[in-house]
C-alpha cells in the first residue's frame, strides 16, 4: 500500500514539473518535445539561444540544454545561469559530452545525443525525484556532474 501511495505521489509530482528546451536544431528539439508531452508532462519553451532560454526561464523546472547553440557554444553558460539564478534542475543533451566533462557549477550531468524516448523519460523521473529530496537511480546514460 505504500508503495503505490509512494508510486502514485512520484507521478503526480513528476506531472507538475515544466520543461524548457535549449536546442538550436529544430528537428531534435520538436522531437523531444513531443516526448515529453506524451509523458504528460508541459515544456514551458523551446529555445534556440541564450536570450530565448533566459526569457523561459521563470516558466521552467527542468531544463535539457545543449552545448553549442545558434549563438554559438553559450550552452554551459546558459545551464549555470538557469540552475543557479533560476533554480532549474540542467541537464545538458549533447554530441559532445567532452566539452561539458568537467562539470558545470550547478548542473546536474550530461547525456549523449542522439537520445532516445527511454532515456528522456528516465532523466525526468530521475530529475523528478531528486528535486523532491528523493533517492533516484541515475540512468546509466547520464554522467552526474561531481
Amino acid at each position: 500500500m505504500a508503495t503505490n501511495v509512494m508510486r502514485s505521489w512520484q507521478r503526480e509530482h513528476l506531472m507538475e514539473q515544466r520543461v524548457l528546451i535549449v536546442e538550436d536544431e529544430l528537428l531534435i528539439a520538436l522531437d523531444l518535445e513531443m516526448t515529453i508531452e506524451e509523458m504528460g508532462l508541459r515544456v514551458a519553451g523551446l529555445a534556440s539561444d541564450r536570450q530565448a532560454a533566459l526569457r523561459l526561464a521563470p516558466l521552467a523546472d527542468i531544463a535539457f540544454v545543449d552545448v553549442n547553440l545558434a549563438d554559438g557554444a553559450t550552452g554551459p553558460d546558459i545551464g549555470r545561469h538557469l540552475a543557479e539564478k533560476h533554480g532549474i534542475s540542467v541537464v545538458f543533451m549533447t554530441a559532445n559530452p567532452e566539452a561539458v566533462a568537467d562539470g558545470v557549477r550547478g548542473a546536474i550531468g550530461v547525456v549523449q545525443k542522439p537520445i532516445m524516448p527511454r532515456v528522456v523519460e528516465q532523466l525526468l523521473r530521475y530529475i523528478a525525484a531528486r528535486r523532491a529530496g528523493m533517492l533516484a537511480v541515475v540512468p546509466p546514460q547520464m554522467m552526474v556532474f561531481g
